[in-house]
């Protein structure tokens, strides 16, 4: 059994794997200040009805969490074979940009699974705390990309800055022109970065040529998917799909 961990700067997902089949799966927040013993408690909790793990693969973009996890695996899962995607992992993913060690392990793990599955060239759009458009060669490289503010966080820089504006709820709105505040920023909110999305997926193409998939990933995908016309695939667990290969391609 393999426990998939992918740390986000919001949320953590982990993801459990029965041979290729993923059985279970949980997201839960990221606090950097949680420790290694705290983290333990939450993930025994979680893990209490399943079968023992024999398996672990981990990334992370928080470097303090990634600190703590160190501890805990060290000290609670001492001897399940783990696997932390870092610079010197073997991933077979060629990183094409000028600075190949300040890509995130996220997007080198999604450019694993999105070539897998969907061939190249193809983009990945990750909707998270950031949203990242990461392109990936026919060959299955990482090029490069873009990154945008997120929705959630672009919403709360809102709120904090405008007096009469405030949080809402992420849903279509009746129309995209809003006819009280709370629609209006719904339709800017969500029309807003479907336009954002389409329209950086078409400049990517006219500079790589026509791609397999434009794959959409992360927990913000399912508002934003249905309002684009650029966004061919949603595939919820493709960062997990990736750290199960890169723990299979390092266990072997």
């Amino acid at each position: 059994m393999l426990l998939a961990i992918d740390v986000g700067n919001t949320n953590t997902v982990l993801g459990m794997y029965d041979g290729d089949a993923l059985i279970s799966s949980w997201r839960i927040k990221t606090d950097a200040r949680t420790t290694a013993d705290e983290m333990a408690l939450t993930y025994r909790g979680l893990l209490a009805d399943q079968d023992p793990v024999t398996g672990i693969a981990l990334c992370s973009t928080v470097p303090a969490v990634l600190r703590e996890m160190r501890v805990m695996l060290d000290r609670y899962f001492a001897d399940v074979a783990t696997v932390i995607v870092e610079p010197g992992t073997k991933t077979g993913v060629p990183v094409l940009t000028d600075n190949p060690k300040e890509v995130g392990a996220d997007r080198i793990v999604n450019t694993i699974a999105a070539h897998h599955l969907f061939g190249g060239p193809c983009i990945v759009v990750d909707f998270g705390t950031s949203t990242n458009l990461d392109v990936v060669s026919a060959k299955g490289e990482f090029l490069g990309g873009a990154l945008a503010p997120g929705i959630e966080i672009s919403i709360d820089a809102l709120a904090q800055r405008a007096a009469q504006l405030r949080k809402v709820e992420l849903v279509r709105p009746r129309s995209a022109i809003g006819k009280n505040t709370v629609e209006a920023l719904q339709s800017g909110a969500l029309y807003g970065f479907a336009g954002q999305v389409d329209g950086l997926v078409d400049r990517i193409i006219a500079e790589l040529g026509e791609v397999t998939a434009v794959v959409a990933t992360g927990g913000l995908a399912p508002i934003v998917v249905p309002e684009s016309r650029r966004i061919t695939h949603h595939e919820p667990d493709l960062t997990l799909l990736g750290l199960r290969m890169v723990f299979d391609r390092n266990a072997s």
